[in-house]
């Protein structure tokens, strides 16, 4: 069994398309909307094609109109991309986005999975990066042998006893120092993280049409183009 496991895709339907990995289940990890040109394509994608589904942050967000709670550097990106994301999604997409779960706990042969947007502790919006002890904590008040999570836009898998923590990264807008596309793959009980290069300019070319102010758009772009700000 393959199961292709994706996460914060942030309407970067560009990238999202590109995945060319064949799989027999594809699971989201949250925040399909936000910073990126094309959050319905994405929306509707992930909702024909989607096994398992989780609601991040930035789905919250538009699903019942409040903040975010994004970090400085990118509150201003946010609050503007939120406007425009909120203007294009139609009902049913934001229903959509609304009643997905915070969290599910779900078993692919004989490993048992727990799979939510940030941490099991606060699903929506607790950043933990990989080296963090918390993780110890958190995977204590799980039952599950491999926790799943996003958020960070960071890939790792981190080994804690004989449990694991696996983030596959960003799909739509990596924080890596490179433009690649980041996902994981899940196959016959063994984890790989994967990455690959996609038209990163039909995505810049599409935020340029939206007219955004400079400022935002040249931060957007600049996180595509090399991820970082």
């Amino acid at each position: 069994m393959k199961v292709a496991i994706i996460s914060d895709l942030h309407g970067n339907y560009e990238a999202l398309r590109s995945l060319s990995e064949k799989y027999d289940e594809l699971w989201v990890l949250g925040d399909l909307v936000n910073y990126g040109p094309e959050p319905a394509a994405v929306v509707d994608f992930i909702e024909r094609n989607g096994t398992i589904v989780v609601r991040g942050n930035h789905d919250h967000a538009i699903g019942y109109d409040v903040d975010p709670r994004c970090t400085a550097r990118y509150q201003k990106m946010a609050d503007v991309t939120r406007k425009y994301t909120a203007s294009v999604l139609n009902k049913h997409q934001k229903e959509y986005l609304r009643q997905l779960p915070l969290n599910l706990e779900l078993q692919r042969q004989d490993t048992r999975f727990y799979v939510c947007h940030a941490r099991p502790s606060d699903p929506l919006y607790g950043y933990c990066p990989e080296e963090s002890q918390e993780w110890v904590q958190e995977l204590q008040h799980v039952r599950a042998d491999v926790l799943l999570v996003g958020h960070t836009h960071i890939p790792f898998v981190r080994r804690i006893g004989d449990r694991s923590v696996v983030n596959p990264g960003s799909l739509g807008q990596p924080k890596t120092g490179k433009s690649d596309a980041c996902y994981a793959l899940w196959e016959d009980g063994l984890f790989q993280l994967k990455s690959f290069a996609y038209p990163v300019q039909e995505t810049v070319d599409r935020l340029k049409a939206l007219g955004f102010p400079s400022d935002v758009e040249k931060d957007l772009i600049t996180v595509l183009q090399t991820g970082s700000v």
